[in-house]
């Protein structure tokens, strides 16, 4: 839209039917949209889960049987020897399924429960462009992203230093960290962790910005993600699933060995974040085409 200035320097209106003065920049700050997320919740109950993961197993480990230790320790069995130790085991746990699931919620939420609320064309109408609503979504879902994956570590942090102290962090291959070396390894498993799932993220934005169905979004991100890790297990398929993101879940387990596999995490880090870009290209193409009916 383009704002003409009439006598007196007041602007007039161009015929485009914009309101005179609007500036599309403007329209849904960063800051706006996150007190929105912020106050929901489906935000609360998700940060919930990342905070109950680690109370949980902590708790389980001081009034049940602890884990037998066989020729080799697994995560489980070491996980009750010392704080890093333990929050070794929570990203293990974590990995499997919750990771995913945390951030389907919060991605793949976004727009589809816009149009489920009947929001989402009033949102438009304001009027908030489509491309600028849906990348101020996927922003501020993302940054909640990884807040809340990263809270799961540091609550067990927490949890391990008031229940069993800091002590070395051992792994299932014998490799012994100090204390305060395994924190700092940890948080760049942890960095690698949030990096990693931006294809999840991505897809979870696709999703959202195809249907206006919610738990359409948020199953369809969460199957993909647990069918992605079933293919990475069928060893028929070879060298193929090195082209499969879910195949990288766990390649931050390379940082806990004296020499770790520097190429396999740079080939996790470059096949998520272009996944990521090919699923954002693709909810782009779709939202800005997509008939809004609700």
């Amino acid at each position: 839209m383009t704002v003409v200035r009439g006598s007196g320097g007041r602007p007039e209106e161009t015929g485009d039917g914009a309101a005179p003065g609007f500036r599309p920049s403007r329209s849904l700050r960063i800051s706006v949209e996150l007190r929105r997320q912020l106050l929901r919740g489906r935000t609360a109950l998700v940060a919930a889960c990342a905070v109950l993961l680690p109370v949980v197993l902590i708790v389980s480990f001081g009034v049940g049987d602890p884990p037998a230790k066989g020729p080799t320790p697994d995560y489980e069995a070491l996980a009750a020897e010392s704080t890093p130790n333990f929050v070794m085991y929570v990203m293990f746990v974590a990995g499997t399924y919750l990771n995913g699931v945390l951030v389907a919620l919060l991605v793949a939420d976004g727009v589809a429960s816009e149009a489920a609320y009947a929001n989402l064309k009033y949102l438009l109408a304001i009027p908030v462009p489509r491309l600028r609503l849906l990348w101020r979504k996927a922003a501020v879902s993302a940054l909640l992203s990884a807040v809340v994956v990263t809270l799961v570590p540091l609550v067990a942090v927490a949890a391990g230093a008031l229940s069993i102290g800091a002590g070395n962090m051992t792994t299932p291959t014998g490799y012994t960290l100090p204390f305060g070396e395994a924190l700092v390894v940890l948080a760049l498993a942890e960095l690698y962790v949030v990096v990693q799932l931006s294809w999840l993220a991505g897809l979870s934005l696709l999703l959202t910005a195809s249907t206006d169905v919610p738990l359409g979004a948020v199953g369809g991100a969460v199957l993909a993600s647990m069918f992605g890790q079933i293919l990475d297990q069928v060893t028929a398929l070879g060298s193929l699933r090195e082209f499969l993101p879910s195949h990288y879940t766990w390649t931050w387990m390379e940082l806990l060995s004296p020499e770790p596999d520097l190429r396999s995490l740079a080939d996790g880090v470059l096949v998520s974040i272009a996944y990521a870009c090919v699923f954002g290209t693709l909810a782009a193409f779709r939202f800005s085409r997509k008939d809004i009916t609700s």
